[in-house]
């Protein structure tokens, strides 16, 4: 029986979703915990990876394992044995063709801004930006970013023999919404690469507080080089929204 399940977390303690050697990530407490309830070794296969640091909303893992509980039940059991940073939120059994990561369609992440300081309470989920920021410049740079493009120049590289197959990805929607309490820009796409929204985040920010143009933004998608003109964002204010399938 195959479970589909979506959680969501706080990052800031945890190396990332992945489970790394030595290292405490939200994937690894997972599936310990699923081996507490199930009294054997469970393994969970997530719809890819967030950084060290970086939330989830909604991600969604699965697994397979027996039970006759149904969902409801299920959640509630997780929800009693995991850490309060991380909460299974809903467990649906779905036919074995289903799975997290080859089944997705596209992802959507926000980037949370605060314009001016942050209090102790909104800065771990946030990053702090100068309240001159223009947003209608940060608006129009994400614009120049929807479409299908190289974005290679906004991909960091994921170490020696981990090359991408290709840094061709496709931006359908890109937008900024602000409240009372931050600024919020959101991008789905059919794929993202390692740090590529954070880069992204930081490089609209940037045009948006004079120190890039615009145009340079086109400069850089037909470079498909990454320079230091492209600067990453703060990981604690990113979030993985939803998953499409």
């Amino acid at each position: 029986m195959r479970w589909k399940c979506t959680c969501s977390y706080d990052g800031t303690e945890y190396a990332g979703w992945q489970k790394q050697p030595n290292k405490l990530s939200v994937q690894q407490v997972i599936e310990d915990v699923l081996g507490k309830l199930f009294k054997s070794p469970a393994g969970i296969q997530g719809s890819g990876r967030t950084d060290a640091g970086v939330h989830a909303l909604e991600q969604v893992f699965h697994f397979d394992r027996d039970w006759k509980h149904g969902g409801e039940a299920l959640v509630k059991a997780l929800r009693a044995l995991l850490p309060k940073s991380i909460r299974v939120e809903s467990a649906v059994a779905v036919g074995d063709d289903f799975h997290s990561r080859f089944s997705a369609v596209s992802k959507r992440y926000q980037y949370r801004l605060k314009l001016g300081e942050a209090d102790p309470f909104r800065w771990p989920y946030c990053w702090e930006v100068p309240a001159s920021l223009n947003l209608n410049l940060v608006e129009a740079a994400m614009g120049r970013l929807v479409g299908k493009h190289d974005f290679a120049a906004f991909a960091a590289s994921r170490g020696a023999g981990l090359e991408y197959e290709s840094t061709v990805r496709h931006i359908t929607n890109a937008r900024l919404t602000q409240d009372s309490e931050c600024v919020t820009l959101s991008f789905q796409a059919d794929g993202f690469m390692y740090k590529m929204v954070r880069s992204l985040a930081g490089t609209v920010v940037n045009v948006g507080l004079g120190r890039l143009a615009l145009d340079d933004v086109d400069t850089l998608l037909e470079s498909k080089e990454r320079i230091p003109l492209v600067q990453a964002a703060p990981a604690r204010g990113l979030f993985l929204e939803k998953v499409f399938y």
